[in-house]
């Protein structure tokens, strides 16, 4: 009997399990569907800031969007971060205290984390890396391969940021749990506190410690959402703290000292995403009912779950993808004359369709061959799977470190060979470090129990 219990319990806090379909999580039709919609959105958004053409000195690959007056305004639309992070919030809780229900502790879910974000982070930096090193040995300028590269990179903010905040979900959840206002007002202070000091000083070096906690304040709005705190409000009461939030937010970048453009607030990130972010909150609560009808009556939950199910391999594989559609079109350009409109100009314009539809069909291509590191994960022995063991706090916290600083030396130093290398070695490390077991007591159960 008590050994049939132990098997049970080692089955059920396995971390690898946390990521098959049958895991007891509850799902939520309109927070699977609107992530789907914001994954497609960033696509768009990237795929659109794409500008390449041939200039006095040579090729060209620039952020045909940047430095555009008119996009400050449209970049309240387009930035959906905020409620990116707080739909993770959600599917975050939900997940965490269906393993805390089945026994498993916050180390197994970090670890589970962590194993699911870099396994698909790893194929990328090898493919990308090593594609980059093989153009530069074909003759392509150094320049531009750099200029690729950071491209590619750019991106990667959010993985480094989301393997961060996820590996403090189980202390936030506490937080939640023993202070439902106070963990998120005193995220604010810090997030005030962090832009009044950079703004103030002038160094906008100190800004980058709200990486950290605008992401975790807004990580908290999706524990509210996940706690139904926002069921109990009334519609009026919604559409008011929408129009509040954005009144807000109009005065803090008109009036105020931050600029318009929600994607320039994104670097460093500062107070203004995280009021963007309740103004989202408030709108995605009072569309979620009719969001949750249109996936019943068009029977899309199948395929929301399909693209939910390989959503970081989307993510990280867009870029490199838009890059090399970029590249392909110099090419064509020099070799057959395929013509390049100038940016924005009216038949760059009238290309855009035909752009997105090509790089929607490449992309979906390359998901399918490289979703496999993200659904997959095969048990190692004498690893996390072994029965009855559980990873470690300190070896969890080094795994959690490793995670991020390998996609941070990308973000600084690019995707050149030795940054490549030294990035694999840290999210290799990241999946080993907790492997060593850690034997938990035997559960002892009396044999009068039927």
């Amino acid at each position: 009997m008590t050994d049939t219990l132990e098997r049970q319990h080692a089955r059920s806090t396995r971390p690898e399990a946390s990521t098959r379909p049958r895991t007891g999580v509850r799902r939520d039709a309109s927070v699977d569907a609107i992530r789907v919609v914001l994954l497609g959105m960033v696509f768009v958004l990237h795929a659109m800031m794409v500008g390449v053409g041939v200039g006095p000195d040579g090729p060209v690959l620039e952020n045909a969007l940047e430095h555009q007056a008119w996009f400050g305004p449209v970049s309240w639309v387009v930035q959906i971060m905020p409620l990116f992070f707080i739909v993770g919030g959600f599917s975050s809780l939900t997940h965490w205290r269906s393993m805390r229900a089945r026994g498993a502790t916050p180390a197994e879910y970090v670890v589970a984390r962590i194993e699911r974000l870099v396994r698909p982070a790893v194929a990328l930096v090898a493919v990308v890396s090593g594609s980059l090193v093989a153009l530069s040995l074909a003759g392509m300028p150094a320049e531009l391969v750099g200029i690729a590269g950071f491209r590619i990179g750019q991106p990667l903010w959010f993985l480094g940021v989301y393997l961060a905040v996820s590996a403090l979900v189980p202390a936030m959840v506490r937080a939640h749990e023993r202070a439902p206002v106070l963990a998120p007002l005193a995220l604010l202070a810090g997030v005030v506190a962090v832009d009044v000091v950079r703004l103030s000083t002038g160094v906008d070096a100190i800004g980058f410690v709200n990486l950290l906690l605008v992401w975790l304040l807004v990580q908290q709005l999706g524990f509210h959402l996940a706690d139904g705190a926002l069921d109990r409000l009334a519609r009026p009461t919604l559409a008011g703290i929408a129009g509040a939030s954005l009144a807000l937010l109009a005065v803090l970048t008109v009036a105020g000292p931050y600029p318009v453009d929600m994607l320039v607030n994104l670097n460093p990130p500062t107070v203004c995403l995280v009021v963007l972010g309740v103004a989202q909150l408030a709108l995605f609560q009072l569309a979620r009912p009719r969001i949750r009808a249109w996936v019943e009556r068009r029977d899309a939950a199948r395929p929301i779950s399909f693209v939910g199910e390989r959503a970081m391999t989307v993510y990280l594989w867009h870029m490199p993808v838009l890059v090399g559609l970029a590249g392909l079109a110099l090419i064509a350009n020099a070799a057959v004359g395929l013509p390049l409109p100038e940016p924005l100009s009216f038949g760059w314009w009238a290309s855009r369709p035909l752009w997105l539809v090509v790089a929607a069909a490449v992309v979906a291509i390359v998901v399918l061959v490289f979703s496999r590191f993200e659904r997959t994960s095969r048990p190692r022995a004498g690893g996390r799977s072994t029965r009855g063991a559980a990873p470690g706090n300190g070896a969890t916290a080094i795994a959690a470190v490793s995670a991020v600083a390998g996609v941070a030396v990308l973000l600084v130093a690019g995707f050149g060979p030795l940054p490549a290398f030294l990035s694999l070695v840290l999210l290799w490390f990241a999946r080993r470090a907790p492997s060593r077991p850690v034997r938990r007591p035997a559960v002892r159960v009396s044999r009068a129990i039927p």
